[in-house]
């Protein structure tokens, strides 16, 4: 496992992002050298709060359950692990601080820089030299993170029915999103979403609330922030990390606070299309679904209503044509990355095809 800075140099919504360094975790495949294999490359997007670091244990989890799926014979696959932080939640990745004339990341910020992302991750780099690209790019999405995949692959979509131009880039082989309690309409309904609604309503709210919560935080030693994390709140050593690296950050709950309130107004009605659902092309016999869904039960950030809508339309829809949808049973939270996740990543490893 690798962690790093990385990311592109450019500029987003008018905002002056000088060398973006973005926080990321890297788990390459045992198997990336063997050409008798399909490369496969696996794109975490986390949810809000953006930190890749609350997924470090469900992801290197995740990393050796694959090493065995590649190790059993006649497996044919191998499996390249990537994740980063969703942007503004490390003070390195943008430039000016966070001010009324800058303002934090927007959800279409957050979808334009993964778009961006994936035609740079698509190609692997051997140990010769060489660089190969991927035979197949999975997306997997938590939370909000599961709705900036679907958009990922919406563009992308759009992209591919576009007649070919000299200028059009490689297509890339997105094969499958992996969309672990997404939070893909009309967020503002759903219980929390109601109470966030409401104070985002609020003038007070929307001018003083990250000052609020900065100046409140700011006077913690850090330590103590993860002690209050483990021990008051009862998050897990990784998760108190996290937390108190969002919290300590400069512009961290600025940032936590406004892409949430733009959630609430941008993630609304399913505008997607019926085609978006479907494998382009025939269907192999055992290809896996092109999307899976995978819901909790009393999900606090779901509004069950349009959740409910949503799974009756893919069902109706060609008898469920490329998607999968599964309910959780076992009582697994939204924040599963907290807790739960060695069982979570037994159950999301079976998914990738």
């Amino acid at each position: 496992m690798a962690q790093t800075l990385s990311g592109p140099t450019g500029t987003t919504s008018g905002r002056k992002v000088t060398g973006v360094r973005v926080p990321t975790l890297e788990y390459p495949s045992p198997n990336q050298e063997d050409n008798g294999r399909q490369r496969c490359l696996i794109v975490f997007v986390p949810g809000n709060p953006g930190l890749i670091g609350y997924y470090t244990p469900f992801l290197s989890t995740l990393r050796e359950l694959l090493d065995e799926a590649e190790s059993r014979k006649g497996s044919t696959k191998s499996f390249h692990l990537y994740g980063q932080n969703l942007l503004g939640f490390c003070d390195a990745d943008h430039s000016p601080p966070f001010s009324s004339s800058t303002p934090p990341f927007t959800l279409e910020d957050q979808i334009n820089h993964f778009s961006a992302r994936l035609p740079e991750l698509s190609t692997l780099s051997l140990a010769s030299g060489a660089a190969v690209p991927f035979d197949h790019i999975l997306v997997m999405g938590h939370s909000v993170g599961a709705y900036i995949a679907v958009e990922v692959f919406h563009r992308h979509h759009l992209l591919l029915a576009q007649p070919p131009s000299p200028s059009t880039a490689p297509s890339l082989n997105l094969k499958t999103g992996i969309l672990l309690f997404p939070a893909i309409s009309h967020i503002a309904r759903s219980p929390n979403g109601r109470i966030l609604d409401r104070l985002r309503a609020s003038p007070f709210f929307n001018q003083w609330a990250h000052h609020i919560g900065r100046a409140l935080v700011t006077p913690i030693p850090r330590v103590c922030l993860e002690w209050i994390c483990q021990v008051v709140l009862r998050q897990s050593h990784h998760a108190s990390v996290a937390t108190a690296e969002f919290l300590a950050s400069r512009d961290g709950i600025w940032q936590a606070l406004h892409l949430g309130k733009d959630e609430m107004v941008s993630i609304t009605e399913n505008r997607w299309s019926e085609d978006l659902w479907e494998h382009r092309g025939p269907r192999e016999g055992n290809e896996a679904d092109k999307f899976f869904f995978y819901f909790g039960t009393g999900d606090r950030w779901v509004d069950e209503g349009s959740r409910d809508e949503f799974i009756a339309a893919r069902r109706e829809a060609s008898g469920g044509g490329g998607v999968k949808v599964v309910m959780d049973e076992g009582g697994i939270s939204h924040a599963f990355c907290i807790r739960e996740y060695p069982l979570f990543s037994c159950k999301a490893v079976g998914e990738f095809g």
